[in-house]
């Protein structure tokens, strides 16, 4: 697209003192003439571009222009280039190395990303995902709504909700945005979404909150529960929650105090910590998963 080509030539000339034509045209895979009326374009912009004739010639942006003209410098480039090719784990194509090779004005082996950095940000299905960010992406550009089938502890669901982001967070991919359904903001993992489909319907115009994410709310609104964790889990808690674990009690077990609304998924998250874990209040939170934890062993009695 010719404003792809734009951007991209506008960012090799605030990173070159010169350049000519001939390299742009074959950067690019145009026409000399394309690329002199794409410069013409950028110069009307209000980007003051200058030409130098001759042997040696070539374009250049004016000194004194504003625009500092490392904006970006290799190592920020690197990092960048880190960056989209993490997105291409997802994608599963290299639309997004190919985009900052377009951006690079250096030869692409000088802006190789660190090998010693590897970001995969694909599910162990990456099928499962890819296709959905791509077309949940499309819904959000397009201002319209997403209707789906949903998958949560509580049961099977069917939603429709108006997308604003997608967001990777907790190791999994979500759908951020209002749920027509709840009449509420929600997020909704990825991998638990089926039948994903466009309505084709606009998205009403409503206020949009600023998007956070708080590791100790499971969503807004819900059941402030206290649990103590076995000293000896400090590392997991401290991989999920950071360092700055709330409280210890007088033996250096861990208190956490959460914010939950769904008390089945709370119960399933509390078992992954089997014996080492153990609710404190409320105390009708302490008797439901008491019945909860008898049943099971009930099933194993012999």
């Amino acid at each position: 697209m010719k404003i792809d080509r734009m951007i991209g030539i506008l960012s090799i000339l605030l990173q070159k003192d010169l350049v000519t034509t001939g390299e742009l045209a074959k950067k690019f895979e145009v026409s000399q003439r394309t690329i002199l009326r794409d410069i013409e374009a950028i110069a009307k912009a209000g980007i003051p571009i200058a030409s130098r004739q001759g042997q040696g010639g070539g374009f250049y942006i004016m000194e004194g222009y504003r625009i500092d003209r490392t904006v970006l410098s290799s190592e920020e480039m690197r990092a960048v280039l880190a960056g989209l090719q993490s997105l291409d784990s997802v994608s599963g194509t290299s639309r997004y190395r190919q985009l900052m090779d377009k951006l690079s004005a250096s030869e692409s082996r000088s802006l190789n990303a660190d090998s010693h950095i590897i970001i995969d940000l694909s599910s162990w299905d990456k099928a499962a995902v890819s296709d959905k960010i791509g077309l949940i992406k499309s819904v959000m550009e397009s201002e319209e709504t997403l209707e789906f089938t949903y998958f949560s502890p509580s049961g099977e669901s069917e939603r429709v909700i108006e997308p604003y982001h997608l967001v990777y967070q907790w190791a999994s991919w979500y759908v951020w945005g209002y749920c027509t359904k709840r009449r509420d903001w929600r997020m909704f993992k990825l991998t638990r979404m089926t039948q994903v489909r466009r309505t084709g319907k606009k998205r009403a115009q409503r206020q949009v909150p600023a998007y956070s994410c708080d590791k100790l709310r499971h969503t807004k609104g819900g059941t402030k529960v206290l649990v103590r964790f076995d000293k000896s889990l400090k590392w997991r808690l401290i991989d999920e929650y950071g360092t700055q674990i709330p409280q210890f009690d007088g033996q250096g077990n861990i208190l956490i105090e959460f914010e939950w609304d769904d008390t089945a998924s709370f119960y399933q998250y509390i078992l992954t910590f089997s014996d080492k874990a153990e609710i404190l209040s409320p105390e009708s939170y302490r008797r439901e998963f008491a019945r909860l934890v008898k049943k099971i062993s009930g099933r194993y009695e012999i």
